[in-house]
């Protein structure tokens, strides 16, 4: 129903344990035809997650780019910092499974990954099938419009 639009670009951002997470996946999207729009951070140095996870966030709910993805070591907080912003829909995955089943019943524009748990491959695998998932909209659709609440 509501597939992302190639012409943005993919907002990428991750903390010092998703580094050398993030930069595999660019490459990965990059292969794909995808822009990448990189948030940072640039090396392996000890950061602090929400200064990555926030312009992420912001490009994808302002209409910059056309969906994000955050990586830290657990996924939980950049999971948590992504849906402070009212337009995101930020989902913490571990399988490919759960990646597509955020595109197609929760309409997920940001998908975050817990490096620490998961192997390049299967993060590989998590973006490729929520990239390539449609939210699915109908009864699923009545429940998204419900989280706004404030």
């Amino acid at each position: 129903m509501q597939s992302f639009n190639h012409s943005l670009p993919v907002a990428i951002g991750a903390d010092h344990a998703g580094f050398e997470y993030k930069e595999k996946i660019k490459k990965t999207l990059e292969s794909q035809g995808w822009q990448v729009a990189d948030k940072g951070t640039y090396s392996i140095e000890s950061v602090d997650y929400p200064d990555f996870a926030h312009p992420v966030a912001t490009d994808v709910s302002e209409g910059k780019a056309a969906w994000g993805i955050l990586i830290c070591g657990s996924g939980n907080g950049v999971c948590i910092t992504a849906n402070k912003h009212q337009e995101i829909r930020a989902a913490l995955c571990w399988t490919e499974e759960l990646a597509q089943l955020a595109r197609q019943h929760n309409n997920a524009n940001v998908l975050c990954l817990p490096a620490r748990f998961v192997s390049v491959e299967e993060a590989n695998k998590m973006v490729k099938a929520f990239a390539g998932t449609d939210f699915e909209g109908g009864r699923h659709e009545r429940r998204v419009e419900k989280i706004p609440t404030c």
